[in-house]
């Protein structure tokens, strides 16, 4: 699953949603975590209540499964949702390395419901249908 990291240092998660200005984006697996990308966003980025300055960054996350964000605000949050994302807000600024080894252990176990729900985005959903109940039903 890709999951993206809003950072101002590529670090750490310290970076507001809307005027982040750069996006880290990683690949997340049980037994490890590779690099993709990295969306950097130039510009006024400053709070304003500009929502036009969202869309990049919507379209630049839509593969993700999730945001680890410092701060959101509610407009951006909704939207972070509509396109099937889910949105974490850590405590306080959090390297991007501890939470990738977080995640790949909770990917390891069982994860909570709320995750494997994310997990099954981009997915399509199959149906394992015994061959003989097919061929039966012919």
């Amino acid at each position: 699953m890709k999951v993206a990291f809003c950072t101002q240092d590529m670090k750490r998660v310290d970076a507001h949603f809307g005027w982040a200005k750069n996006i880290a984006i990683y690949e997340v697996l049980p037994d490890g975590s590779s690099f993709v990308e990295a969306i950097v966003f130039d510009g006024d980025l400053e709070e304003d209540g500009n929502e036009d300055k969202l869309a990049p960054k919507l379209e630049a996350i839509k593969d993700c499964a999730i945001l680890y964000v410092a701060a959101i605000g509610g407009s951006g949050a909704a939207r972070v949702v509509a396109s099937k994302i889910h949105p974490i807000k850590v405590q306080e600024p959090e390297a991007i390395d501890d939470i990738l080894l977080k995640l790949q252990g909770v990917l390891k176990g069982t994860p909570p419901p709320w995750l494997r729900k994310v997990l099954e985005k981009g997915q399509e959903k199959t149906f394992d249908f015994d061959e003989d109940e097919v061929k039966q039903n012919a």
